[in-house]
Parts: structure tokens; C-alpha cells; sequence
């Protein structure tokens, strides 16, 4: 893992001698500050900008840092992930390669069904230890914060030990760790065929429990043909808001059920996929502030042909977010750096977009853009700093990671 800077809670410390990509929105651009500096004061940004307008205050008991003239960025942010799964699916990947369909995987004993087994018969501890590696490579990367989501329990007791499986990660590592419940992500074997009864259970008996214990940060739901209906997700989103949790959803991935008009008629924080998002979806979106969660690795893997309608959600200023959607189906992937360079070549994405997708954009879609995502002074000292002479390297580079080192909270 890449050397991580460290400092005693209440210090101050100053980083000098940097080039800065702050990302801010009041900025052009990347928000390029060359000669930059960044002062932190108990693990709160109090000053960036050029090192030349520093306070002579700001120096003061601080431990300074020389860059060396190496670029600082805002830590990354992977806002859409299933990280905290049991076992894998490679022979599913096997079994495609030979040709086999999705129905005849799931006729097998594949897809969702075959996470829900595994992660069932898995205890939290387990799931804690397979988690982590995962959890280990995002961070090698320069990753502060990471969403994870539950929906391979699908019943009250997995899916608890799921989400508090994921804030144990946040323990055992230096990571800002923001849990999705997901109950509304597959129908499982006992409920035998019947999704309006098990959606439900979801909706008055797993969801409200599941607040009540403070597990989730926000609600997840799956609006696809294969999964559930825009009327059933509606119903779990609404008992989302009577909990009090902000809500985002998988939407429009494999057809156009309207799912980015539903996650914008329920204010969702995010809408993910949207391969076959419309320009009413989009522009529904863009009224409500929903964020576009663009996830490159899963078209990959499952070699989806219909791209996300990229040009009209910046026809009408929907913001985009670039996640790994980490899972072990149908994006098995646990890099930032090559997903932000799958998202510039499979669909467009500029490499200003690029980045803001893993820093600003991806904190707004989890709520936390008051919280990091930028350089700014009151945001948390969530950095990353790189071995790099331009921040196109970033995107532009397959397989490397050029990560000099990782401050999370100014440690």
C-alpha cells in the first residue's frame, strides 16, 4: 500500500511546494493551483490556495510537508459499491464465455441468488475478512470514502450482519465508510415467485428495523424487469422517507422503466447506471439534483452494447458520478484509477469529468459534498497526493498507480 501521511490528533500540518487540482465548484475547471499550498488544522482544511497568499498564522506549530512539487487532489470516492459480498462468481464468467445466457446462469444456480447463498452461510467476521482486501486496493489507490451497499441477505438477519459487516471496515481501516440498505435488490428463494409480498416485508418489517439501529445512511432499490417495478420501489422509498434516510436506486440499466423519473420524483441523492435513461429522465433529473452515476465496469463485463445518454445529461446539467459498482457478478472490479479510464474510452467522459466523478460528483451523490470531495477550507483533509506531472495521467494510465500518499482526516 502507498505510504500514508500521519499526524497527532490537534496538530496543524501544512503541505507546501504542491500543485492542486482543488476541484471546487467556484473554480474553472480542475481548479489548477500551481506553487499551492494546504494548511490543516485537527483534520479540517483551513487554507488552500496559492502558498504566495498563506497567513503567516497558518504557520504557526505546523508540520510542514514539502510536495516537491507532486499534484495534490481531493481523496477519491467510490459512491456505488456491493464491496461486502461472500465468495465470487467466476464460473458464471466461465459459463457466459461459453455462451451460456443469463437465464441459464440463474437456472443453474447463479446470479443474485448465488451471492444471497454464499453471504447467508457466511459469518460477519467472514465477511469482514474477504471484504477487506477489496477494501485494501480501493485505499492503495488513494480512496478516502466508499459507499457500500447490503442486497445479497434478503431477509432481516443477513441483512443486518451485511451492513454492519460494513462499518466494521470502517474500523479496521482509516476510511470514511457510507452504508446503503438494499433489501429491494433481488427476490429471494423463499419468497417463491411472490415480489409484491416480499416487497412488503422490505418496506414495513427489514427497512424500518434496519434504521432503527442506525445501519443504513440512505436506501437503495433495483428498478428493472428482472427486479422490481417502479410501484413496488415507490413503496420502499416511501417508508425510506417516513425513516427519515435519503434514498438512490439502479435505474434504467437494462431497459427504460422510467427509473430516473422515479428516482427524481423521490429527491434520490443519486441514480446509477441509466444506460437507457431518456432526455425526460434526464431532464427530471436535472430539476431535482439527482446525481447520474455512470458505471462502466459493469457495461464492460457484462458487454452491454446501449451507452448512457452522456451528451444529454450535459445538455441539461446533470451532474456524473464514476463508481466501481464493485460486486461480484457483474463488475468484479476494485480500481478508481481504471474505471475513470473505461468511463474517458467506453463512453466520452472528459478527464475533468473523469475526476470530478470521483471526487466533488461522487460526494454529492452520497450527501457529503458540504463534508469533502474539494480543497476547501472547513472540508475534511481527505487527500490524495500524486507522482505525476499532469492530473491527465490519472485517467489516461492503465495498471499503474502513481499514489505517493493518502491523507484521510489530515492523518
Amino acid at each position: 500500500m502507498a505510504g500514508e501521511s500521519k499526524s497527532r490528533a490537534g496538530e496543524a500540518r501544512l503541505w507546501r511546494n504542491a500543485r492542486l487540482a482543488t476541484m471546487a465548484e467556484s473554480a474553472a475547471g480542475l481548479g489548477i493551483v500551481e506553487d499551492g499550498a494546504i494548511a490543516a488544522r485537527d483534520g479540517v482544511i483551513v487554507y488552500a490556495g496559492p502558498e504566495a497568499d498563506m497567513t503567516a498564522a497558518l504557520l504557526q506549530d505546523a508540520e510542514i510537508v514539502d510536495c516537491k512539487g507532486r499534484w495534490i487532489t481531493p481523496g477519491l470516492i467510490d459512491c456505488h459499491t456491493h464491496l461486502v459480498h461472500a465468495g465470487n462468481r467466476a464460473n458464471e464468467f466461465e459459463m457466459r464465455l461459453a455462451g451460456a445466457t443469463y437465464e441459464e446462469v440463474t437456472k443453474a444456480g447463479g446470479g443474485i441468488v448465488s451471492s444471497v447463498k454464499a453471504l447467508r452461510a457466511a459469518s460477519e467476521h467472514e465477511l469482514v475478512a474477504q471484504s477487506l482486501p477489496r477494501l485494501d486496493a480501493l485505499i492503495a489507490e488513494g480512496l478516502t470514502t466508499i459507499e457500500i451497499k447490503s442486497g445479497y441477505g434478503l431477509d432481516l438477519e443477513n441483512e443486518q450482519k451485511s451492513l454492519r459487516a460494513a462499518r466494521l471496515l470502517g474500523e479496521h481501516r482509516p476510511v470514511t465508510v457510507r452504508t446503503s440498505f438494499l433489501g429491494a435488490h433481488a427476490l429471494p428463494p423463499e419468497a417463491k415467485g411472490d415480489k409484491d409480498t416480499f416487497i412488503d416485508l422490505v418496506a414495513k418489517g427489514i427497512l424500518p428495523a434496519v434504521a432503527a439501529e442506525g445501519l443504513a445512511d440512505a436506501v437503495d432499490g433495483f428498478c428493472e424487469g428482472i427486479a422490481f417495478s417502479p410501484e413496488q420501489i415507490s413503496r420502499v422509498f416511501d417508508a425510506a422517507k417516513a425513516a427519515g434516510l435519503p434514498v438512490k436506486l439502479h435505474a434504467d440499466q437494462l431497459s427504460n422503466l422510467h427509473g430516473a423519473e422515479l428516482a427524481a420524483r423521490h429527491g434520490a441523492l443519486s441514480a446509477d447506471h441509466l444506460e437507457y435513461t431518456d432526455e425526460a429522465g434526464a431532464a427530471a433529473m436535472a430539476r431535482a439534483g439527482t446525481v447520474a452515476t455512470i458505471l462502466p465496469g459493469a457495461y464492460y463485463f457484462i458487454r452491454e452494447t446501449k451507452k448512457p445518454p452522456i451528451s444529454v445529461f450535459r445538455q441539461h446539467g446533470v451532474r456524473m458520478a464514476v463508481a466501481t459498482d464493485c460486486n461480484p457478478g457483474t463488475s468484479p472490479l476494485t480500481s478508481l484509477l481504471l474505471t475513470m479510464n473505461m468511463a474517458a474510452t467506453l463512453f466520452g467522459l472528459t478527464v475533468e469529468e473523469c475526476l470530478a466523478g470521483v471526487t466533488r460528483e461522487a460526494a454529492r451523490a452520497l450527501g457529503l459534498l458540504g463534508k469533502t470531495g474539494t480543497l476547501e477550507a472547513g472540508k475534511s483533509a481527505d487527500m490524495a497526493i500524486w507522482d505525476i506531472e499532469r492530473p491527465a495521467e490519472l485517467v489516461y494510465r492503465m495498471g499503474f498507480n502513481p499514489l505517493h500518499a493518502r491523507i484521510w482526516r489530515g492523518q
